[in-house]
């Protein structure tokens, strides 16, 4: 396959098995906020990030030590499309919960597994811009995402986008087959035994077996990610019926809205993965994390102004803003963890970046959806912030430079 197919096949395997995720938190989000309140909504972002928390290293260890990446993806995508079915036969408050919660422990095996692929396409000197490639992709799936999202919630049943869900995840699973996998394979195939003892040991590693988590401060990066999530995952799981119901916008006017996050991402991923190869991975990491607390405190000022034109505009600056602090915060970071990345092990470093996201979906939903249900919407954002501002300031003081962008080389601390 010439390597513009290649990039195309991997290109719609992220877009649709992103905009499927999306449209499926979106709706759920909403759906569930009208039926019960914004904690339960809250509530089902948490499960969604639980998923990934949990699972996320787990199948980037078991692609690293079988080395069949491209299988994985195939078993996720499948597990993805069963997990909707629930929710078509019984379409409750406590089975939507559910039904996200597993969905997404399938979904987790896809970023850290294809990050790995992609990664290898790019090489040491182009890695920022493969990596670019990937997350425009994975943007577009959102926005777009995001944009039907409100049209299908005003239009058709909640059983139809279900079945809309499951078609777009098949159509990724499908494209992965088209997917060739350049990353290192083992010697030869560990036995079941094998497989089951080495992901644990990866997975709970000795002491004296952790040094790689520590290249370059690594371990602050997932420390920042947790804490930039709990505020950014936070407020955007209850963020649909935020612009709904307090804000006031129509439905289709919140999924054009919460699209303009996404959209932007497509192109400011593609250009700052150019300019990671440029100038380095930790200034992007560091003014990705300070942009995201800003775009909370933007979020919880959007009822301050006049209802209209003037509040659209605001509102879709805000996301515009959350589109470029989240490209430069994901590009830098996932160019760093590349870089410090042994390669046995890189898609396990990978899926501990997804477990430090799910470490903040996990809180953040409920802690913040808690928040607006006990005081409001807006106090709740502002207090977000706060944690956002320290991720930064840990990132700050914590992360070493791994690329040097003068002599293309990269420079690990071990």
């Amino acid at each position: 396959m010439t390597s513009r197919r290649q990039w195309a096949a991997l290109s719609v395997a992220t877009f649709a098995r992103f905009a499927g995720a999306i449209l499926m938190g979106t709706v759920l989000a909403v759906i569930v906020e009208e039926r019960a309140s914004a904690f339960a909504a809250g509530v089902v972002g948490t499960a969604y990030y639980a998923g990934l928390m949990f699972f996320s290293p787990f199948w980037g260890a078991l692609a690293d030590i079988s080395g069949r990446r491209r299988l994985i993806l195939v078993v996720t995508g499948i597990g993805g499309v069963l997990a909707i079915l629930p929710l078509i036969v019984v379409d409750t408050v406590p089975v939507a919960i559910g039904s996200r919660a597993i969905y997404a422990a399938f979904l987790a095996g896809f970023a850290p597994v294809a990050l790995a692929i992609v990664s290898h396409h790019g090489g040491t000197t182009g890695r920022g811009r493969s990596i670019g490639i990937f997350n425009s992709a994975r943007s577009g799936g959102f926005a777009v995402g995001y944009v039907i999202s409100g049209a299908l919630l005003e239009y058709v049943t909640a059983v139809d986008i279900y079945w809309a869900i499951a078609a777009i995840t098949f159509v990724s699973t499908v494209a992965v087959l088209l997917v060739s996998d350049p990353t290192p394979t083992p010697e030869r195939q560990p036995t079941a035994s094998e497989l089951v003892a080495e992901t644990r040991r990866r997975l709970f590693p000795a002491p004296d077996e952790r040094s790689h988590l520590k290249r370059n401060g690594l371990v602050w990066l997932y420390v920042a990610v947790a804490l930039r999530n709990v505020a950014v995952l936070g407020i955007m799981a209850i963020m649909a019926p935020y612009l709904v119901s307090v804000v006031g916008v129509t439905q289709v006017a919140m999924g054009v809205l919460l699209a303009f996050n996404h959209g932007s991402q497509v192109a400011f991923m593609y250009w700052l993965g150019v300019v990671a190869d440029h100038i380095g991975r930790k200034p992007l990491v560091v003014v990705g994390m300070g942009g995201s607390a800003v775009f909370a405190v933007m979020a919880a000022g959007l009822t301050m102004l006049p209802s209209g034109l003037p509040q659209i505009a605001f509102g879709a600056l805000t996301f515009i803003v959350l589109g470029a602090s989240f490209s430069a915060m994901t590009i830098g970071g996932l160019a760093f963890i590349s870089d410090v990345a042994p390669v046995e092990r890189e898609s396990e470093l990978m899926g501990i970046r997804e477990t430090a996201k799910g470490i903040g979906g996990v809180i953040g939903p409920a802690l913040v959806g808690a928040g607006a249900t006990l005081f409001t919407y807006e106090l709740a954002f502002a207090g977000a912030s706060l944690v956002g501002f320290a991720a930064t300031a840990i990132v700050a003081w914590g992360l070493v430079e791994t690329y040097d962008a003068d002599s293309n080389t990269v420079v690990v601390d071990d």
